[in-house]
């Protein structure tokens, strides 16, 4: 009876859990529900449970009683769901990629999160394209999707919203946003992205004009706004940044938007570059050439745009803009009732400093919280974007792809190596501690129902305190 009634009472405190899409409700990283959450945590301290997965980099989300994973082991694509009560494994699905496209080592197929609505799955691999599983692991629909042109590999999640299911696709050979019917996995509308070229962000969704719901998107050279319903554009305003990534934020009626950017010429000018690696003097590198340069020879394929195996001055020139102006950094941005081209006056403030590249902040109780590689974390006071404080912890340095998640008065940050920071959220914020993983993190963690969520390499856990 004991037995029985410990297991009945763990049941009921996962059963509500909801954390359905990359970074929870509306991607804003942010649980409300959770009062009592752990400041400590690590493969033996305030363990619930502990399974082990695949390696993969997708992020865990929860739906109901579900726990959903992504993974890929060669040309598998794999969908896991877990238990949330005790970590079982409840089903495994595969399909097979349909065109592998080799990407940048920092990423694969499987990156993009699940989404789910608490009785099915979405699930995006760029292989392949999206699939819907019920809760129960039987496949629903799929619609194929691809090949993408993007040399670092795509990495958006879907998000459903209503009865639709959301996709950003931002790559060099035409971008879109699509949208499909939840049940049927047909097409309802899809907007060509032009000037859009990659891009890893996930839309949010808000109601921001007359009642009428609209999906915002970020991207390297725009911020885009569409009706829900029609995929109609809405609003726009230009940014120039070095890859648009992560999440925005809604903040009642202003949009709190990021990218990273450079004032300076970033890269050395193509006649430095020529005058150093071009041997046959045929006023082109080619990757044979390239291979010298330590720092770059591994971003080649993303060099050479046309996919011909050198790299040539025009190339080269676009690459140098990549990122380069002053359309770029932390956006406040108050769209009101507006269409088309925001005008200047929508921008209520800018921001430029300690910018993260991967990692998407975090607004918790009118602060904004943003974490960049060396642990250099800043909090920015929302309402005006003057810095409120600047630091790190020192055990928590290195590079992160984890976003910042927040919950109980707590912020969350989880760097590559496995070191997960707790600082006590607020403008003059406070390290409470570093814990170590033990190993290699990608994932941003899952908060729900005071328990935390966190994917490493190898294991999955759930912690919390008893």
């Amino acid at each position: 009876m004991r037995i029985f009634l410990a297991s009945f009472l763990l049941w009921a405190t996962v059963q509500g859990a909801d954390w359905p899409r990359f970074r929870g409700p509306n991607g804003a990283g942010v649980d409300e529900s959770s009062t009592n959450l752990p400041s400590e945590v690590s493969p033996s301290k305030n363990v619930f449970w502990k399974a082990g997965v695949p390696f993969g980099r997708s992020s865990p989300i929860l739906a109901g009683n579900r726990l959903y994973l992504t993974a890929s082991e060669g040309d598998l694509l794999i969908t896991l769901c877990y238990n949330l009560a005790d970590g079982k494994l409840l089903w495994r699905r595969e399909v097979k990629s349909v065109h592998k496209q080799k990407v940048f080592k920092a990423n694969d197929a499987a990156s993009p999160s699940a989404a789910a609505d608490g009785q099915n799955v979405y699930v995006f691999f760029s292989d392949f394209g999206l699939i819907s599983y019920s809760k129960d692991g039987k496949e629903r629909w799929r619609l194929g999707l691809g090949p993408f042109d993007n040399f670092y590999g795509m990495a958006s999640s879907p998000v459903v919203e209503g009865d639709l299911v959301l996709l950003q696709c931002d790559h060099n050979a035409g971008s879109f946003l699509l949208a499909v019917d939840k049940n049927s996995g047909k097409q309802r509308w899809k907007t060509e992205r032009a000037g859009i070229g990659m891009g890893w962000s996930v839309p949010i969704v808000t109601s921001a004009t007359k009642g009428q719901k609209q999906v915002i998107v970020t991207a390297t050279t725009r911020i885009d706004a569409y009706y829900l319903s029609t995929g109609e554009r809405v609003w726009w305003t230009p940014v120039n940044s070095e890859g648009a990534m992560g999440v925005p934020v809604w903040n009642g009626d202003s949009l709190i938007a990021f990218s990273s950017g450079h004032d300076k010429a970033w890269l050395p000018s193509f006649e430095s570059t020529l005058a150093q690696y071009d041997k046959d003097k045929d006023g082109r590198v080619s990757k044979q050439e390239f291979s010298a340069d330590k720092d770059w020879s591994e971003h080649f394929g993303w060099l050479d745009a046309n996919h011909d195996g050198f790299i040539d001055v025009a190339e080269w020139k676009t690459a140098e803009g990549f990122g380069q102006g002053g359309e770029y950094g932390i956006l406040s941005i108050k769209p009101g009732d507006a269409k088309g081209l925001l005008p200047a006056s929508a921008v209520q403030w800018r921001m430029k400093r300690n910018l993260p590249y991967v990692p998407s902040p975090v607004l918790y109780k009118g602060v904004y919280y943003m974490v960049k590689d060396g642990g250099i974390t800043t909090s920015v006071n929302v309402a005006t974007g003057e810095i409120l404080k600047q630091g790190r912890a020192a055990d928590s340095l290195g590079e992160y792809y984890a976003s910042p998640v927040a919950a109980n008065g707590k912020i969350y940050l989880l760097n590559e190596a496995g070191k997960l920071t707790v600082l006590k959220a607020g403008g003059e914020w406070e390290v409470l501690g570093v814990n170590d993983m033990g190993e290699e993190t990608y994932a941003t963690p899952a908060i729900a129902d005071n328990r935390i969520y966190l994917r490493t390499r190898s294991s999955l856990y759930c912690f919390g305190l008893r």
